[in-house]
C-alpha cells in the first residue's frame, strides 16, 4: 500500500476515535474491525493475517515508537540511535550495531520525535529544536531537529531495564567475579560511601541498581535524579526527580534542590543518580555529616580522574579547591569503576580514596586483569575500612 493510502487510513481511524471515544481494548485504533472497515472504505481488501500486521504497525506508529517499537521490545537493547531514515543503530551491550529498521523519510523521524516529546509533556518544534525527556515507561528521549540538525531529525533513546540484575546474575554474565562481588557486598554492609564511575554507556546505572538491591531491607533509600532511571529491587525506595522549566521558564526544580530535600526525609542511604553539577557540594556535605552509605554515579574515563572531576564540579559550584579535596577524602571511601570491553561491560576495578599533599587520590584495591580482578596495593586499606565498621572483610588473595 502507498504511503498516501496509509495516511488516509490513519486519519480515518484517528477521526473515528475522537468521535466515538475509546472502543474496546486500546480504543478504536486497537480493533481489527475498525482497520478492516477503514480499508474497505478505501477500496482495499486484505486477509486476516495482513490486517493483524497492519493493526500492529499502525498501533506502533500512532501510540508506540513506530519502526523502533520492535527494538524497544528487545530485552537486550539499551540504546537506540536514529541518525537518518536508513541509519538506525542499537547497543546490546557489545557496542553499536546497525538495526534492520528504517523510516520512509526524514519527516517521519521528526514526526515521531514530536509525538514522543508530546507524550512526555514537552514540545519539539522550530522554537524548541531539541528536547531531553523521560517517557511514561521510563525510556529517556533526546531529540534534535532542524535547524539545529541541518541533515534532519536525530533521535536517541535510552531504554531502562525492566528489572534490576541481581549480583548473582552479574557474576553469571561475567560482569564481576565471585570474589569481587563479595567485596562489593561487604562494602554495602559496612555502609561505605562510594561512587560508581565510568564513561557514557558503560553501565553505571545498571551496576548501581544492582548494588542498591544489597542494602538491608530495613533501611530507607532516598534517590535524587535528573531523570528517573534507578529502580532497585528493594522494599523501601523513595525516588525524587528533577523538573525542567516550563515554557515561561518557571517551575524548575534542580538536582541540588532534590538532594537538600532528600536529607530531610530521614534517609538511611542518600543516592544521587548522576553527579554532574553543583549537587556535588550537597552530596559531599551530607557524607561528612552522618549520612553514611551514600552513593551515586559520576562520568570518568578512569578511576584516577575522579578527584579532578569532583574538583571541577566543586569549583563550578563555588567551593574552594582545598575544601573539595578535604570533603572528598573525609566523606568518600571508594569508587567502583565500570568499563566497556570487547566482551561486554565489566567492573574494571575498585579503588579507595587516600590523601597526598592535601589532595585526594585514588588507589587501586582490585584491578581487572584479563577477565578477572586481582588484588592491588589498596586492598588492605579497603579491608581495614570494612572491618572498622564491624563487617568481616573477604579473604585477601592475589586473584579474585
Amino acid at each position: 500500500m502507498s504511503e498516501a493510502l496509509l495516511d488516509r487510513v490513519r486519519r480515518r481511524l484517528i477521526d473515528d476515535a475522537d468521535r466515538v471515544g475509546p472502543s474496546g481494548k486500546g480504543g478504536a485504533m486497537g480493533r481489527v474491525a475498525d482497520v478492516a472497515a477503514a480499508l474497505r472504505d478505501e477500496g482495499v481488501v486484505l486477509g486476516d493475517e495482513e490486517i493483524l500486521d497492519l493493526v500492529s504497525s499502525l498501533h506502533d506508529e500512532l501510540q508506540g515508537a513506530g519502526p523502533l517499537q520492535s527494538l524497544i521490545r528487545d530485552p537486550e537493547v539499551t540504546d537506540i540511535l536514529v541518525n537518518g531514515p536508513h541509519d538506525v543503530w542499537v547497543d546490546r551491550g557489545r557496542g553499536l550495531e546497525r538495526a534492520p529498521v528504517s523510516f520512509s523519510d526524514a519527516t517521519a523521524i521528526q514526526r515521531l520525535g514530536q509525538r514522543l516529546a508530546a507524550s512526555a509533556g514537552r514540545r519539539l518544534d522550530e522554537a524548541s529544536p531539541f528536547v531531553d525527556a523521560r517517557m511514561t515507561d521510563g525510556t529517556r528521549l533526546h531529540a534534535v531537529i532542524p535547524p539545529v540538525a541541518p541533515a534532519g531529525a536525530i533521535l536517541s533513546l535510552r531504554i531502562p531495564r525492566r528489572r534490576a540484575f541481581t549480583l548473582d546474575e552479574l557474576v553469571a554474565r561475567s560482569t564481576v567475579c565471585e570474589t569481587g562481588a563479595a567485596w562489593i557486598s561487604a562494602m554495602v554492609r559496612a555502609r561505605l560511601a562510594f561512587l560508581v564511575t565510568g564513561a557514557t554507556g558503560s553501565g553505571k546505572t545498571t551496576i548501581l541498581n544492582t548494588i542498591l538491591g544489597l542494602v538491608p531491607p530495613d533501611e530507607r533509600i532516598v534517590i535524587a535524579e535528573d531523570s528517573g532511571e534507578l529502580r532497585p529491587e528493594h522494599p523501601h525506595v523513595v525516588s525524587l526527580e528533577a523538573r525542567p522549566p516550563n515554557l515561561e521558564g518557571a517551575g524548575v526544580v534542580t538536582l541540588r534542590d532534590l538532594v537538600r530535600q532528600a536529607l530531610r526525609m530521614r534517609p538511611d542511604r542518600v543516592v544521587v543518580g548522576e553527579v554532574r553539577g553543583a549537587e556535588v557540594v550537597d552530596l559531599l556535605a551530607a557524607l561528612n555529616t552522618g549520612h553514611e552509605g551514600g552513593c551515586g554515579t559520576v562520568h570518568a574515563n578512569a578511576p584516577e580522574d575522579v578527584p579532578a572531576r569532583l574538583e571541577a564540579l566543586g569549583l563550578m559550584a563555588g567551593l574552594p579547591r582545598d575544601a573539595v579535596h578535604a570533603l572528598t577524602v573525609a566523606g568518600l571511601h571508594a569508587c567502583i569503576h565500570v568499563a566497556r570491553t570487547p566482551h561486554g561491560r565489566r567492573i574494571g576495578g575498585v579503588h579507595v580514596l587516600r590523601t597526598r599533599d592535601g589532595r585526594a587520590q585514588m588507589m587501586p584495591a582490585l584491578r581487572l586483569v584479563g577477565d578477572r580482578l586481582e588484588a592491588a596495593e589498596g586492598l588492605q586499606e579497603l579491608a581495614q575500612r570494612i572491618e572498622r565498621a564491624g563487617v568481616r572483610a573477604p579473604g585477601i588473595g592475589r586473584e579474585c
